[in-house]
């Protein structure tokens, strides 16, 4: 059988991979701890749930319009009036299958054959995939710790090309949980206006941020590129409703009517009942979502303190989302691996941790490191972890 040339492209997720190795352990009744999966250890809020069923229970099972309910989608314009200032109409708004899937819908409606995309790496893995899934080329952009992994506009005016047609800003990242300031972003955005480029703004840990910080987007601090901008977000990582697949974007009509035309001979619309639960998380309670985010800072806090201390290990800690990106390249030769890739294999075969090698993020000295478990779960994963390094320190 001859399979389309855009699949032999395409890297599969290695956090996915991970976490099926890491479950087949546990199946097999080891011990195994993962720090690998994106998603809150934390169960829908009762009320969500609660308003799936009545959703559910009153006939509201059938199909939806394509972008999503009317509902839904002005809850989400008051939301970013409300959280950020922002004003948009619901013509603005699409609902789609989760964020990623929102993604996959600009990617397809943007780009042409060799349009490219600027990506900043580290990089959540599916960004370069979807590129290439559409036909488009990934540019890749190299950041430092120095810098907390985040592009400076020098480097993105060097990566900007006849061709570029894109460039994507995650605050706060996955995988780093690194926040660009306001100045940083007008920055940014100060370059894309005078080069015509499109900004997707990734959002989805936007309500994950502590200490007092802030992730602001880059549609506040520059509202003159609102119509150049894609705004995308949902519900699976602010509101831990990750199998419910419920994300959005908001961007300027046009672009919205053409991510609906795909998305109308692709999903069809966004699952009924998931909606009306979505409708609730942003128009009921949100004490969940500040217990949630305490529960995180609180795990951030006595964690990075314990891993701190782990030899051959460095991170700078995170302000927002739920990962540590961690330096392990140092760990993997003194224990004799030839990559951190082997190294983190040979860590879940031995001390039964999963992490997520930082290959599939475009940092292969680097794994990552979820803090969405239990406290007492982090920290006997990190004392397995040291405990791992001395045992093959040569």
């Amino acid at each position: 059988m001859q399979f389309a040339s855009r699949v032999k492209t395409i890297t599969p997720s290695s956090t996915l991979q991970i976490t099926a190795k890491a479950n087949a352990l546990k199946a097999e009744g080891l011990n195994v701890i993962s720090l690998g999966a994106g998603e809150p250890d934390f169960n829908t809020p009762q009320a969500i749930i609660d308003a799936a069923f009545r959703a559910a229970e009153s006939g509201k099972t059938k199909y939806t319009p394509t972008a999503g309910i009317p509902e839904l989608k002005m809850a989400i314009v008051e939301k970013l009036r409300h959280d950020q200032g922002l004003s948009y109409h619901e013509k603005n708004i699409i609902i789609t299958n989760g964020a990623k899937h929102a993604l996959y819908l600009i990617f397809q409606a943007l780009l042409n054959p060799g349009d490219e995309v600027i990506i900043p790496a580290p990089y959540w893995v599916s960004y370069p995939e979807q590129v290439k899934l559409a036909y488009g080329v990934p540019v890749i952009i190299e950041t430092s710790e120095d810098h907390d992994f985040k592009i400076t506009p020098k480097q993105l005016e060097a990566a900007i090309h006849r061709r570029t047609k894109a460039v994507i800003i995650n605050s706060p990242s996955n995988p780093t949980g690194m926040i660009y300031t306001e100045d940083e972003l007008r920055a940014i955005g100060r370059l894309c206006q005078r080069h015509g480029i499109i900004v997707i703004s990734d959002e989805i840990y936007e309500k994950l941020v502590y200490h007092g910080e802030h992730a602001p987007s880059i549609v506040e601090v520059m509202p003159e590129i609102k119509d150049q901008t894609i705004i995308v977000n949902g519900f699976s990582k602010s509101h831990a409703m990750t199998g419910w697949r419920i994300g959005y974007a908001a961007a300027d009509e046009a672009l919205i009517q053409a991510m609906t035309k795909v998305a109308s001979h692709s999903t069809s619309n966004p699952a009924s009942v998931s909606q009306y639960a979505a409708l609730e998380a942003y128009t009921g309670s949100k004490d969940s979502v500040t217990v949630m985010r305490q529960a995180f800072e609180e795990r951030l806090d006595k964690a990075y303190e314990r891993l701190s201390k782990i030899p051959g290990l460095r991170c700078v800690k995170p302000k927002g989302a739920f990962y540590f990106f961690v330096h392990a390249k140092d760990a993997a030769i003194n224990n004799g691996f030839n990559s951190v890739t082997e190294w983190a294999q040979a860590l879940l075969e031995e001390a039964h941790v999963a992490v997520i090698p930082g290959e599939g993020f475009g940092a292969p000295d680097y794994i990552r490191l979820s803090y969405a478990t239990s406290l007492d779960q982090i920290l006997e994963a990190l004392d397995r972890i040291e405990a791992f390094i001395r045992k093959h320190q040569k």
